[in-house]
């Protein structure tokens, strides 16, 4: 088996903007693995955040392909390695190869729904309240609205994006920027502004404030959460956990990380880094049911893959089986 993997650059078609910074650029690293002729993709976004860079990410899965000379599978890839965005991009080319070389897609290798048409989530950048109203009324037509907060005019933007929308459904996601105090401060407020979910309110070192409290607004866990290990208390302190290949390092561990999360009574969100299709093709695979479905990286994208997942009028469309699947 050849492993192959190479950084790539995709431009945004503006910036992009959340609690912790802006960017105008994806980098992404495209895996292929190759085996008697036949290869499968994978790709990955390495993620500041969880001390992830694109040099480091490489290393990883070069040092992954040489110790790993005799080949590899995706049940030695999860047992042997932890849970990374190079995990990821490697296990996910790894379901593609397995797709090509067996001939059936891989939802149906999975044991998962064929994917169809779904509803999905737009995201407006992080800007001052005036611009956000206009970014928000330019995607009117898609119902469902994430709203990217710091803890700067929180009310004020959630504001002017419901008088700009007043039909539209609002999320909003404060990416760990607000404290507990500034929590309980909000709430209120933004339930009376018809906000039906507040996405990683505070630190993921401080969430442990949020064991067993009632929040009038269902709370979901990012940066908090990445693998099925992790839910232990967080099953206490989060209504909805949002799942990203990234983070649980694959698509074999977000199915085990999925089916753990349900059978506790908890809802699910599928999310993704800022990427290209070949992210946002098996993260879909995960979205059929989900709660909230936020792959709309595509429509951020200047150029995306051929055959990509497409998001139209609020509506997300698989990707073609000729890009994955």
């Amino acid at each position: 088996m050849e492993i192959e993997a190479v950084q790539e650059n995709w431009n945004l078609r503006e910036p992009f903007s959340i609690s912790r910074g802006s960017k105008s650029t994806v980098e992404v690293i495209k895996v292929t693995v190759t085996r008697n002729d036949l290869s499968g993709t994978g790709e990955c976004v390495p993620y500041g955040r969880y001390q992830q860079d694109v040099s480091s990410t490489l290393e990883i899965i070069s040092g992954i392909g040489k110790a790993c000379r005799g080949g590899l599978n995706r049940d030695y890839l999860n047992e042997q390695f932890p849970p990374s965005s190079a995990r990821n991009a490697l296990d996910c080319a790894l379901w593609h190869l397995e797709s090509v070389e067996s001939g059936n897609p891989v939802w149906q290798i999975a044991g998962l729904p064929e994917p169809h048409p779904i509803p999905g989530v737009y995201s407006l950048s992080l800007e001052p309240p005036e611009k956000l109203a206009k970014s928000a009324l330019e995607r009117k037509n898609f119902p469902l609205l994430k709203i990217k907060l710091g803890n700067i005019q929180v009310i004020e933007s959630v504001r002017a994006v419901r008088e700009a929308c007043p039909d539209n459904r609002i999320i909003v996601d404060a990416n760990e920027a607000w404290d507990f105090s500034s929590l309980i401060a909000y709430l209120p407020q933004l339930a009376g502004l018809g906000v039906e979910m507040i996405e990683q309110p505070l630190h993921a070192s401080e969430d442990h404030q949020l064991e067993n409290f009632e929040s009038e607004i269902p709370l979901c866990a990012d940066e908090s959460f990445h693998v099925a290990a992790d839910l232990g208390n967080l099953l206490k302190r989060y209504d909805i956990f949002n799942v990203k290949l990234d983070k649980t390092g694959g698509l074999t561990e977000a199915m085990k990380a999925v089916r753990r999360i349900r059978a506790a009574g908890k809802q699910i969100m599928i999310g993704s880094m800022m990427s290209t299709s070949y992210s946002l093709a098996p993260a879909m695979l995960l979205a059929q049911d989900a709660v909230y479905v936020d792959l709309d990286s595509s429509i951020w994208l200047q150029e995306d893959r051929p055959d990509g997942v497409r998001f139209v009028d609020g509506t997300l469309y698989p990707a073609e089986l000729s890009l994955w699947g």
